[in-house]
């Protein structure tokens, strides 16, 4: 099952580009998902398991860096890769 999905993160303090662009870093680490990135989010593509996988992982590495950071996702079933 293919997966899409939005995903914006809000570091709740003052440096908070280094945080983003760590993050997007981490997420390219896995090969299995594709990862464009826009001004505004960050879109992830690829199987169901592998993208979730993903996220779980650099979420979680996320909160555990950085502390407070919000998540905002959008989730869609299929490849809506543009």
């Amino acid at each position: 099952m293919k997966l899409s999905v939005e995903i914006s993160k809000y570091p709740l303090a003052e440096d908070y580009i280094g945080p983003i662009k760590g993050f997007i870093e981490q997420l390219n680490q896995y090969p299995d998902i594709r990862v464009i990135t826009n001004t505004m989010s960050t879109q992830l593509f690829g199987d169901y398991d592998d993208v979730m996988q993903a996220l779980q992982d650099c979420i979680k590495a996320s909160f555990a860096q950085y502390g407070k950071v919000v998540f905002v996702c959008k989730f869609i079933h299929g490849d809506l890769q543009p």
